[in-house]
């Protein structure tokens, strides 16, 4: 019950936001005077509306979104009245109609920096200053956990590592009197300053007695680690080729907290550190997002679900309930947050028919106009959406296609995070 509840909490959630984007179009376009007839929550069906003023409001049978009608999007609109023509959007400097457009985007940066500020003093935020990903490790300091076995052998895949069972041997850091949170600034006549660097320098040594140089407690000391020969990897690839080098039984840790909780004042900019650190990410995923198509394919097909495959408005709304479930909550409300950010990014795109295709299509004609001048050429006036109508379409039939895959993995072989 606690899922489906959850899950529904989830979805109206995304429904809400979705529904303030096309009311900060509104409010917007209103301010500013152009004429707005209708603002829906929900589409098909009209359930029931209401008119107030010289819009019509009302919510519609289908929940998945909603849309405010701002008269003369573009020049080519044909059901703008005569006596509206002055109203329309088009018409309006470019300042604007870039302020209203980018209202909607606007409006999803500005709840998800309201939902991470209240994360921040409630439950806290993830501490994005530790290293997530085996990348960010390598380039982190060379601070040190230092395990109890290693295993020598990539084809052992037990549940336990235990010393002296599949090859596995005793910890040889631990043994030198290596502590978890020391900070290694020196491996043989190797100077090191990131965890990186220190997996190469051990690889790079023979295996046997290797005097390291570390940070305890402020103060500097040495321990003679007896390094053992193991197989390992290329660093980063899993599937790559299997070589013979020397290890030590160390594995990259961080002496900071994984989540941080926040004063009222301390968690503004930090409910801004953690929502950059997010757009950031989600540059990295959209660019990602073609790379990404195979895999979601195989996990409809039979393959097991890739985690960072992307998700629908579905897949999220399971996690969510899956967060309320298990009673951490704190993961519905970083997913939500998460998924604004992406949304209000995506919507920027300089693409039709999305915010950011109108966007630059404004900015286009100022620039093309303002050259004209410049040239003494006449001004060639505003561009024919009509013109631009196929590539619209393939962008709808692309976008749909990804929506329907994404959903249908998201139904046939959805994402779990909790084991």
């Amino acid at each position: 019950m606690l899922f489906w509840l959850g899950a529904a909490a989830f979805a109206l959630t995304i429904l809400i936001s979705v529904s303030l984007h096309e009311l900060g179009h509104m409010i917007t376009g209103k301010r500013f005077g152009m004429k707005v007839t209708q603002y829906f929550v929900g589409f098909g069906p009209t359930i029931f509306s209401f008119k107030r003023g010289e819009t019509e409001y009302g919510l519609k049978a289908i929940p998945l979104g909603g849309f405010c009608k701002i008269v003369g999007m573009t020049p080519q609109d044909e059901d703008v009245l005569p006596e509206d023509q002055p109203r329309a959007m088009w018409r309006f400097p470019v300042w604007k109609r870039t302020i209203v457009m980018s209202a909607g985007s606007i409006t999803h940066f500005m709840l998800a920096l309201v939902g991470a500020y209240f994360m921040a003093i409630s439950v806290g935020l993830p501490n994005v200053g530790i290293a997530q990903t085996a990348e960010a490790q390598a380039k982190a300091p060379a601070m040190i956990y230092v395990g109890d076995c290693i295993r020598t052998s990539v084809t052992d895949t037990s549940a336990e590592c235990v010393p002296g069972q599949n090859g596995a041997v005793a910890a040889p850091a631990k043994a030198a009197g290596l502590q978890t949170g020391d900070l290694i600034t020196k491996v043989g006549d190797t100077t090191v300053s990131t965890y990186g660097d220190l997996t190469n320098a051990i690889r790079a040594q023979t295996a046997g007695p290797t005097v390291f140089t570390y940070v305890r407690d402020g103060r500097t000391a040495t321990a003679t680690v007896d390094l053992v020969t193991a197989e390992r990897t290329p660093i980063g690839e899993d599937d790559g080729p299997v070589t013979q080098v020397a290890v030590a039984g160390v594995s990259w840790t961080t002496d900071q907290p994984a989540v941080l909780t926040y004063s009222a004042i301390g968690a503004i900019p930090a409910a801004g550190d953690f929502n950059w650190y997010l757009v950031e990410n989600s540059f990295r995923a959209m660019a990602r997002i073609p790379e990404k198509i195979p895999a979601l394919w195989n996990s409809i097909t039979g393959d097991e679900r890739d985690p960072d495959t992307p998700i629908s408005v579905i897949g999220a709304s399971r996690i969510g309930g899956e967060a309320i479930e298990k009673g951490v909550p704190e993961v519905f409300w970083q997913v939500f947050i998460s998924l604004n950010i992406f949304i209000g990014l995506f919507n920027l795109l300089p693409l039709l028919p999305l915010d950011g295709g109108h966007i630059a299509i404004a900015w286009f004609e100022r620039a093309r106009s303002w050259l004209y001048q410049r040239l003494r050429r006449p001004d060639p006036g505003r561009v024919d959406y009509y013109k631009l109508m196929p590539l619209t379409y393939a962008v709808i039939l692309i976008g749909g296609a990804f929506t329907l895959l994404t959903a249908t993995a998201d139904i046939i072989n959805p994402i779990t995070i909790f084991k």
